[in-house]
C-alpha cells in the first residue's frame, strides 16, 4: 500500500472526493501521437480502489479505457 506521500510523489496531480478519498492522475505522451492518462483512486486510508488507464488521440478526445484494478476488463473502445 502506498501513503498519500508517495501518491502525491508518483502522481503530482489530484483531486480530493466527497467520501474523503482521493482520484491521483498522471499523463505520459504516447511514442507517437497523443497522450496515456494513469488514475488511481484511493479510499480515505489510501487503500486503492480502482485504477485505470485513459487513452487520448492527438487532438485530446478520449477514445480508449483500460481498467485494470478491480478486475482487469482489458481495453474498452470510447464511442
Amino acid at each position: 500500500m502506498a501513503s498519500r506521500e508517495q501518491n502525491e510523489r508518483k502522481f503530482l496531480q489530484w483531486i480530493n472526493l466527497p467520501d474523503g478519498g482521493r482520484r491521483y492522475w498522471r499523463d505520459v505522451e504516447g511514442h507517437h501521437k497523443g497522450f496515456a492518462r494513469y488514475v488511481k483512486e484511493v479510499d480515505s486510508s489510501e487503500q486503492t480502489t480502482k485504477f485505470y488507464q485513459e487513452i487520448y488521440n492527438a487532438k485530446g478526445e478520449l477514445i480508449e479505457v483500460h481498467e485494470i484494478f478491480p478486475i482487469d476488463k482489458g481495453h474498452q473502445k470510447v464511442q
